[in-house]
C-alpha cells in the first residue's frame, strides 16, 4: 500500500497546521445544488418531495413517503432471530449508558432574595436521519432514537433512503419497530432534511435533526440550521490509531482497516513513535485486506486519505493527536489508560487491544454519532442533553433587588440605558 508518510519533527508550523486541518463543509457546487433542493421542498411540500425522490433517489417504489405501521411490524418478523437478539442487546446497552446522561436542574442563590434556576426541558419533536440506499445502518436508528427517548422527546420521526428496489431495509425498519417508532419515512439526501425542517402536508416540522449522512445531507443540515436545530455537521468517518510500538501489529492494522471501510474518503491515521513497526503493520493490513468485501473502498481510503505520522516520542504523538482531534481514537500503548486521560480532543477513545472501534459502533452502549473534521475540539458525541434545551429562571424578592440596585443603576448609567435604571427605581417608589 502506498500511504503518505510524514516525520513530525521535519514539519514547519504551517505544514503541521495544514496536516491537521479538515473541513466538514461540503464544496460550493454541492452547497449551491442543495440550497436549490431545500428551497424547492420548502415551497412545494409533498409534491416537490415526490419529484425529488424520483430525480435523486431514496423514495419508495409505491410513490408514498410514510411507511405504514404494518410494514414496520412485518419487517421485524422478517428478520432472522439472531439479528433481533443482537439489536435487542444493543438497545439495552445504549439505553443503560444514556440513562445516566439525564441533565439535572440547578438552583443558585448568589445573594439573599435572588434565586437563579437553570432548568432543562426535552425538545417536543426531532427527526433522526439514518443513512441507507446501497447499505443499511440500523445502528444509526438506535443511536439517534434512544437518547431522544431517554430525554423525554414525545414525537420522533425516522427517515432513511430506500434502496434501489424502492424499499427500506428490513433491519432499519426492524430497529424502529423494536424502539416503538411508528413514524418512518422513505426519503433521503437533501430533500429529506428539508422536509423535516420545513414540514410538508404529510410531515410535521421538527425542532432538531440528528444523524450522520453524506455531503448532501451535511450541506442540507447547514442550510436549514436556524429553521431548526442540528446535532452537528459531519464529514467522512475518520480514525487515528496511536501506538508506541508495544502493540500487536495485526490488531493495529485491523483497527486501521475498520474505519477505512466506511468510505473511500475516510481519513485514517497511524500515529506512532515506533517507525520500525510500520512495515509489520502494513504487511498485516495487506494480508487481511484481500479477504474483505469492501477491499477496494478500504484501499482507496488508505492510499488517498491515509497518513503515517512518525513522532520522535509519545509526548509529541499525544500533542499531535490533540491537534488532529479525530472522530475515533484507538490507543495501543504501554499504560494505555493513563495515556488516554491525556488525549483531550477526540470523539470516542478506545483504550487497549480489547477495545475495537466496532464495539463502540454497535454494542458498548456509547453513542457512535461523533464529531469529525477536528470538531472534536469543541463538540462531543451525541447525548441525551442534545435533545433538550436549557433556560434560566430568575426570581427576586424586594430585599434581593435592593441589594442589587446599586450595581444595576451604576452599570446602566455607564452604558447609557436609562430605562434599565428606571425599571429598578419604579419598583421602589413610595407606597410600594
Amino acid at each position: 500500500m502506498d500511504i503518505r508518510r510524514v516525520d513530525l519533527t521535519t514539519l514547519t508550523t504551517v505544514e503541521r497546521s495544514a496536516l491537521v486541518r479538515r473541513s466538514v463543509v461540503p464544496d460550493e457546487t454541492i452547497k449551491e445544488r442543495v440550497a436549490s433542493i431545500v428551497q424547492f421542498i420548502a415551497a412545494g411540500g409533498d409534491a416537490a418531495l415526490a419529484a425529488a425522490g424520483l430525480e435523486y433517489g431514496g423514495g419508495s417504489s409505491d410513490g408514498g413517503v410514510r411507511v405504514s405501521s404494518d410494514r414496520i411490524a412485518d419487517a421485524l418478523t422478517n428478520l432472522p432471530a439472531e439479528t433481533v437478539i443482537a439489536l435487542q442487546a444493543a438497545i439495552a446497552n445504549i439505553r443503560s449508558v444514556h440513562e445516566h446522561q439525564r441533565p439535572r436542574d440547578h438552583l443558585v442563590a448568589p445573594v439573599p432574595g435572588v434565586e437563579i434556576a437553570r432548568v432543562w426541558s426535552p425538545l417536543r419533536r426531532v427527526g433522526v436521519y439514518a443513512p441507507g440506499g446501497r447499505a443499511a445502518y440500523p445502528s444509526s436508528v438506535l443511536m439517534g432514537v434512544i437518547p431522544a427517548q431517554v430525554a423525554g422527546v414525545e414525537s420522533i420521526a425516522v427517515v432513511s433512503p430506500a434502496g434501489p428496489d424502492g424499499r427500506l431495509n428490513e433491519a432499519t425498519l426492524g430497529a424502529a419497530a423494536l424502539l416503538g417508532i411508528d413514524e418512518v419515512y422513505a426519503m433521503g439526501g437533501a430533500q429529506a432534511i428539508a422536509a423535516l425542517a420545513y414540514g410538508t402536508e404529510t410531515i410535521a416540522p421538527v425542532d432538531k435533526i440528528v444523524g450522520p449522512g453524506n455531503d448532501w445531507v451535511t450541506a442540507a443540515k447547514l442550510a436549514v440550521f436556524g429553521v431548526c436545530g442540528i446535532d452537528l455537521p459531519a464529514g467522512p468517518s475518520e480514525a487515528l490509531v496511536l501506538t508506541d510500538g508495544s502493540a500487536n501489529p495485526r490488531i493495529v492494522a485491523v483497527d486501521l482497516l475498520c474505519q477505512a471501510e466506511h468510505g473511500a474518503e475516510s481519513p485514517v491515521v497511524l500515529l506512532t513513535s515506533a517507525p520500525d513497526q510500520v512495515p509489520a503493520i502494513l504487511a498485516a493490513a495487506e494480508a487481511m485486506l484481500a479477504g474483505l468485501e469492501r477491499s477496494e473502498i478500504i484501499r482507496a481510503a488508505l492510499e488517498d486519505h491515509g497518513l503515517i505520522a512518525i513522532a520522535p516520542d509519545l509526548e509529541t504523538a499525544i500533542a499531535f493527536s490533540n491537534d488532529f482531534a479525530p472522530e475515533h481514537l484507538s490507543v495501543h500503548t504501554e499504560e494505555a489508560p493513563s495515556v488516554a486521560k491525556r488525549l483531550t480532543s477526540a470523539g470516542s477513545v478506545f483504550v487497549g487491544e480489547w477495545a475495537p472501534e466496532s464495539a463502540g459502533d454497535y454494542a458498548t452502549g456509547a453513542n457512535h454519532v461523533l464529531p469529525t473534521g477536528s470538531l472534536a475540539r469543541s463538540y462531543g458525541p451525541l447525548s441525551v442533553e442534545d435533545f433538550g434545551s436549557w433556560r434560566q429562571v430568575q426570581e427576586l424578592t424586594r430585599e434581593g433587588l435592593s441589594t442589587l440596585r446599586p450595581i444595576i443603576e451604576e452599570l446602566a448609567g455607564v452604558e447609557g440605558l436609562t430605562a434599565h435604571r428606571l425599571a429598578v427605581a419604579v419598583r421602589f417608589e413610595e407606597g410600594r
